[in-house]
């Protein structure tokens, strides 16, 4: 982004942290905004996706040491003792952004100063400001008469889609470079969907002695047909039958890796019991999930007339028992 956007923006309002907020605040906080306002968790709502991009828009900036140190180099300057308003006669009592750069640069008062985005007639305000966020080499300590230093690189972007069991393990990725190479790098086991990833100095080259920028990432997870993520946990839907649901059972149910495991299912387990197999869900640095099973019971299609007198019998066994009475109940309450 560019510096002089920064005036307009507040990323710690945004992302509702202090100015001194520390990295690891800065991004629990910016978690949880993501996980709230993905589009995914809203889906349609076009709100949403602009506050999505917000949040990640400020927390680019404030996650990257360099930029964050611009950024309040900016906002400094921009609650200093020049005002920057309408600048010639009857501009209003603060100082004008062209007086104000007329001083610095040796033009004359009023509307003199011409802003270009080329380095050829007139100054170019992005380097201005550039100098003002840490890039530029003070002159006895003060900025009028500054010098631009050398630049660093444009971070640029990149987005690539993998399966959901390579998120889950880790995967290879080759990449195109903006200037038509391949990058080739690592998306460490657990990775998101949604994730940014930094590849730091593989973005656009920058000045001659200064770094290059960075490649930021994107990745997205193609859906599993069978399991869910849940943070660090896996989920499954696991068919049982009635009988297995009554009378108690083991049953198999398949893990990610092609494996299965075998979980009981206790006498009387009801439609939507979670039952837990420990340590088989991602796996990540920070630890490893669980894989949750949700039983669903399945309802024949079709009885034979042995299997219908059976269950002929058990409703005869459970006449005037009301499954739903307490619901009727609660919901007249």
């Amino acid at each position: 982004m560019a510096s002089q956007d920064w005036f307009e923006k507040d990323f710690y309002a945004i992302l509702g942290v202090p100015s001194d907020a520390d990295d690891k605040t800065i991004k629990s906080t910016y978690r949880k905004l993501a996980r709230e306002w993905h589009p995914d968790a809203k889906p349609g709502d076009t709100a949403a996706e602009k506050k999505f991009k917000e949040i990640g828009e400020a927390y680019a900036v404030l996650s990257d040491p360099e930029q964050r140190k611009q950024y309040d180099a900016v906002r400094a300057m921009s609650r200093g003792g020049a005002r920057f308003t309408a600048g010639g006669p009857g501009g209003g009592g603060g100082a004008g952004f062209e007086d104000v750069f007329a001083q610095m640069f040796g033009g004359g008062g009023g509307g003199g100063t011409r802003f270009t985005t080329s380095g050829g007639q007139g100054i170019n305000i992005e380097d201005l400001l550039g100098g003002f966020g840490g890039g530029g080499q003070y002159a006895g300590g003060s900025p009028f008469g500054a010098t631009r230093g050398p630049r660093r690189g444009r971070d640029v972007e990149a987005r690539t889609t993998i399966d959901f069991t390579q998120a889950a393990t880790g995967d290879t990725v080759t990449l195109q470079t903006p200037e038509g190479g391949r990058i080739t790098t690592r998306i460490p086991a657990g990775v998101k969907d949604g994730q940014k990833i930094r590849l730091r100095g593989k973005g656009m080259p920058g000045d001659p002695g200064a770094p290059n920028g960075d490649l930021m990432l994107v990745v997205t997870v193609r859906p599993h047909p069978v399991f869910e993520r849940d943070g660090n946990n896996l989920t499954v839907d696991l068919p049982v039958t009635f009988a297995e649901a009554a009378l108690g059972a083991t049953v198999t149910v398949p893990t990610l890796d092609g494996g299965t495991v075998r979980v009981k299912v206790a006498p009387g387990t009801p439609s939507g019991r979670v039952l837990r197999v420990k340590g088989r869900g991602i796996q990540t640095k920070n630890g490893t999930g669980d894989l949750l099973a949700r039983v669903s019971i399945v309802v024949p299609q079709r009885l034979s007339d042995a299997a219908r007198e059976a269950v002929q019998v058990l409703a005869a066994e459970e006449d005037g028992a009301d499954p739903r009475a307490d619901l009727l109940q609660r919901a007249r309450e």
